[in-house]
Parts: structure tokens; sequence; C-alpha cells
């Protein structure tokens, strides 16, 4: 199969020709049809996450077909059109066994732990728990655009943050994670402020249905614009970005018992970010973390697509050639892309 593989973090990426993966006895090999560039992949490239040896091939955001199946797989058969979390978790564990497959002890994921979807192929481990059937009419790059942003953002803003109609929610970073955050606060009622230092990708928030927007760039004071905005501040806010300055920003921008929720890595450098642990105290406010979303939330998501009163296929900004990944992965911490880039185009 064709696959893109870096030998070394931070050098070329380059479309090689490899192996063909084969599913394990409790996995699937699924044919990928569309797999989304995401921020992890970049921090991947340069070399933030231990879990990855090189060579590897990156890629953990797919949407394909079922093409070879492990022999102890009872649900799954080949030509089933099927996403998986980005957390392909054992089912048997603590976690998993209290439905929190999303921090399974044991998990595996592709892109990080093996490899990915930058490929024709991609094996996924534990495919009974995993798996997730896509609607007949669900295209594979909406599905893909799925990803782990949008189901991050989902269980972010549902789930952790607890959202309710007519809630200030503050966001972030206004790249895949933070529009996604905005259409699913929107849909559920809530007043949406978006924050990024890029007009255009201020203007797409609105269109994914912010009600107000600052550019941190051009205010320098924007923990006080999102508290004159909300009349208070934020009951919740998301930092969909990932730095020192929006963590912090996210957490101070909320008004008393406000809720923050950190879907942005904070990685490298940016591991250990400064937090106003005097407000966090004297304001009684509430700091989550969100990763992923277990394969068993999925329906309440797929409902809300096909009702449509979400379409993440908006979010979707470019689809690409794997041929073009070797270009656009490496660039990923420019930021200059709209939305969510989907490669969809594999010969």
């Amino acid at each position: 199969m064709k696959a893109a593989v870096y030998e070394q973090f931070q050098q070329p990426i380059t479309i090689q020709t490899v192996p063909d993966p084969t599913p394990t006895p409790d996995g699937v090999v699924i044919e990928v049809k569309a797999t989304g560039l995401c921020r992890s992949d970049w921090h991947g490239w340069m070399g933030h996450d231990p879990d990855i040896t090189p060579p590897h091939v990156p890629g953990h955001e797919l949407a394909g077909v079922v093409a070879a199946v492990g022999k102890k797989v009872t649900r799954w058969q080949v030509g089933d059109r099927v996403t998986v979390p980005f957390v392909c978790a054992c089912g048997r564990c603590p976690e998993c066994q209290s439905g929190n497959q999303q921090v399974c002890d044991f998990q595996v994921q592709p892109g990080f732990n093996h490899w990915g979807s930058f490929a024709e192929y991609v094996a996924i481990h534990y495919a009974d728990v995993n798996l997730v059937r896509l609607p007949e009419g669900m295209a594979f790059e909406t599905a893909a655009s799925l990803g782990c942003r949008f189901v991050t953002s989902f269980r972010a803003v549902v789930d952790q943050g607890k959202v309710r109609a007519g809630e200030w929610v503050a966001v972030h970073g206004c790249g895949g994670v933070g529009l996604s955050a905005i259409m699913i606060a929107n849909a559920l009622g809530a007043n949406v402020i978006a924050i990024d230092i890029a007009d255009d990708k201020l203007d797409f928030a609105r269109q994914m249905g912010a009600v107000a927007t600052v550019n941190a760039a051009k205010t320098p004071k924007v923990v006080k614009e999102v508290k004159i905005i909300s009349d208070g501040g934020a009951h919740l806010s998301i930092d969909a970005l990932g730095s020192p300055t929006t963590c912090y920003n996210s957490i101070s921008n909320l008004r008393k018992r406000g809720r923050h929720v950190q879907i942005g890595l904070m990685l490298g450098d940016h591991a250990a970010p400064a937090i106003p642990m005097s407000k966090v105290i004297a304001y009684e406010l509430e700091i989550y973390g969100s990763h992923g979303m277990q394969a068993h939330n999925y329906p309440a998501l797929l409902r809300m697509i096909e009702a449509g009163q979400l379409q993440p296929q908006k979010l979707i900004g470019n689809t690409i050639s794997l041929a073009e990944t070797a270009v656009v992965l490496p660039q990923m911490d420019q930021f200059s892309s709209r939305g969510i880039t989907i490669i969809n185009q594999f010969e």
C-alpha cells in the first residue's frame, strides 16, 4: 500500500510503498476512504509524543470500509462502512467497564501507538469495542471530519462542560476544534464568543454560530472584553488551541463557578502552563480535560447530524491528496488553513 512516512522527527515526509497491514485476532483492517489532518499529527511529527518511534505513519481521524476481519471479531464484516474513535479502548479494564473508554488504561491510538491512517489501509485493534457504523447517507469526508476534533469538542461541550441553553461560552482558538465547539454549543442554545487572531477565521466562526468575536491580536485585554460581552464572564470556556496564553485567558474569563475545558494539547515547552489558581479557589471554578469520546456515545452525535442540528461537513475547508500531506502536515503550526483539511485521494 501507499503511505505517508517520516523516517525521523521533523524530517521530510515521503510517500512510500509499505506492506499492507493484517488484522489482529480482535481487530480489523480498514480501507481508508478519508482521513483528517490534525494538529496532534503535527505534534507527533515534531517528536512531542513519547509513544511514537520512527519510521512512522501518522493519521488518526479516519473513515472507510472494513477490508479484513480478525477471527475473534463478532460484530463486523468485510464491506461495513465505519469510523472509529482515536482512542481504541480494550473493553476490559476498570475504566472501560465504567463506560469511560476514552481514558482506557490500555488504550491504543492509530497514528501514535502504531501506524495510522495516512495510508490506503490501517489496522484497528479491539474492533467490537471501537468501531462505529456510519449512516448510509453520510459521506466518508464528513465522517472523517468527526475525527478527534469534533467528537472531543462534543464531549467537551456536552459531557464535561455541561452546557445549558442561554449560557455564555467562550471558545479560544478557531481551528477545527474551536469551530466544532462553536457549532455544537450554538446548536444547544448557548451564546458563543469566538476568540482568535485571524479575522477570516473569526468570520467563519460567526458562520458556525458565534454571536460575538474577539481578535486577540487587536484586543490587548481579551479577558476584559469577554467579560464585557458576556456581562460578567463566560459560564463555560474552552481552550481549543493549547497554549499558555489561551489556557490562562480561558480560565480567567470565567464568571464565578464557571467551567473551563482544556481540549488543545499542551505539549513540549507548553506542558506546564501557569494557571490563575487564586481565581480558581475564590471563584470555585471547575477545570476539566476532554480526551476524545467513547464509541458508545456516537449515536447521540450521529442523530443530531442526521436531524440537521449539526453539520460538520461545513467545517471542511480543504480536501487534498495523500501526496500533498508531505507539504501540508509540517506547516500546521502556521495555522494558515481555515477549517478542517481532509485527505480523500490516495492514488
